[in-house]
């Protein structure tokens, strides 16, 4: 195969060599990312619950805040 393939590249001119290059770059970036995206769930699963609960404290704190705000315009 390997044979064949530079016996293909010898017939190129240098824009399409070029081109041939770019699509091997674009390969090699792709086969990167697919290995680089490995889902590990509990590790996911903690994460999920860590955010939900900073959810909640920063919910609370805003309806706090609102609560607040809403005490202040009603002394105007």
């Amino acid at each position: 195969m390997k044979e064949l393939i530079q016996q293909e590249l010898e017939k190129l001119d240098p824009e399409q060599l070029k081109q041939v290059f770019e699509f091997i770059a674009f390969l090699k970036f792709r086969a990167r990312l697919v290995t680089n995206i490995t889902v590990d769930e509990t590790n996911l699963a903690a994460l999920y619950s860590e955010f939900a609960e900073e959810d909640r404290q920063l919910a609370e704190l805003g309806m706090s805040e609102y609560a607040e705000l809403l005490k202040n315009e009603d002394l105007l």
